[in-house]
């Protein structure tokens, strides 16, 4: 597995992620439905692998998104800077108002206990991002002249509109141009596509981009959704995985995809809202490594798990160039963000590698 990274001392950025942020508005241990009162963080499935790798492990990123020049837009912005992001590439557009054209999403979600699943109730419509057309984003300028060692977008961006499917594909395009690393999270969401052509159009899209991604992410269900790949021997009725068949797929979809360098998936067995089981698999040069496991862990609030999962995995490719050392990177540092409140990782670096070399969660004084 050989990534080819441009060089640190060429780039001013080492990641960059395109991607919508919402205003999250957390009703803490109540309801969205019966709570008086709302905790606002900012959060999106992108942007959160920028956020996780500035905080935690120390990286140069920026974020590629748009704002409503508001109010709201000032709030998210505020919220970003202090996660340590630029916010130089941000585009602000014209508010008019009322929303009616151009607006900031809005994210209102609940954790969950117990029996209770978490709930997420967005209001997204018209928002800002999923206005961007192509040529808007000067990304010569991005990728040529400051330089950008690693992109990173995905499923959730790319079904926000007809427009942002067309800007993913141009932004990726742009970065093999220039030599820029891409990583993809698959991120299906139903009723994301619903409206613009549903899983076909899905699949259209993702099989259009998925020939410009290095290091593609996605459960298992996201190969079938978004690229056509069955898992041959699947218990479907079970809900149970089969792994060899999953394996075998993931090589079927290496040969259709010989620029994928590394799979990665986050394994979930959801046992209640707040205990899952956690693991991970990357497939690389036609092997499997298997990460840590958490069998076991008790979660707080399981949103961002996954973008986290991505920034560690992120992390551990662009610094080790090590398959075995970034999963488990990606696994402890998805698990450590499912630990805490909001979509974004409080985790450090420190507490990360504790985790990876096998430390306990013993008081720290």
């Amino acid at each position: 597995m050989n990534l080819n990274l441009r060089p640190k001392e060429d780039c001013a950025f080492d990641e960059i992620s395109l991607g919508e942020i919402m205003l999250r508005l957390d009703p803490g241990e109540g309801r969205i439905k019966t709570s008086r009162s709302f905790k606002a963080w900012e959060g999106g499935g992108e942007y959160n692998v920028a956020r996780g790798l500035r905080r935690c492990f120390g990286m140069r990123t920026s974020v590629v998104t748009a704002f409503a020049e508001n109010e709201i837009g000032y709030l998210l912005e505020d919220l970003i800077l202090q996660g340590g992001v630029d916010t130089s590439l941000i585009k602000w557009v014209k508010y008019d108002g009322i929303g009616r054209t151009t607006r900031n999403g809005i994210n209102f979600t609940e954790r969950g206990f117990g029996i209770r699943g978490a709930v997420g109730a967005s209001d997204r419509g018209h928002t800002a991002i999923s206005q961007l057309k192509t040529g808007e984003i000067d990304w010569d300028y991005i990728f040529g002249t400051l330089g950008v060692r690693w992109l990173h977008t995905g499923g959730i961006f790319s079904a926000l509109s007809e427009n942002s499917a067309e800007v993913a594909i141009e932004a990726v395009k742009a970065a093999k141009k220039y030599g820029t690393v891409v990583s993809y999270d698959l991120n299906y969401r139903p009723s994301l596509w619903n409206d613009i052509g549903g899983q076909a159009k899905a699949q259209e899209v993702n099989k259009e981009l998925a020939k410009y991604v290095d290091v593609m992410i996605g459960n298992e269900e996201d190969f079938t959704a978004c690229l056509g790949f069955e898992i041959e021997g699947n218990d479907a009725e079970l809900k149970e995985l089969n792994m060899d068949g999953y394996v075998k797929m993931l090589g079927e979809v290496c040969k259709a995809y010989p620029n994928f360098k590394v799979i990665a998936t986050t394994l979930r067995t959801v046992k209640t809202a707040t205990v899952n089981g956690w693991k991970a698999i990357c497939y690389a040069d036609g092997k499997v490594y298997n990460s840590i496991e958490f069998p076991q862990l008790e979660i707080f609030d399981r949103v961002g798990g996954g973008d986290s999962f991505a920034s560690g995995l992120i992390y551990g490719l662009m610094t080790y160039e090590d398959v075995q050392k970034a999963v488990n990177y990606g696994v402890v540092h998805g698990a450590l963000a499912m630990t805490t409140p909001g979509d974004t990782s409080m985790a450090s670096l420190k507490e990360v590698e504790a985790k990876v070399n096998g430390g306990s969660s013993r008081v720290v004084r």
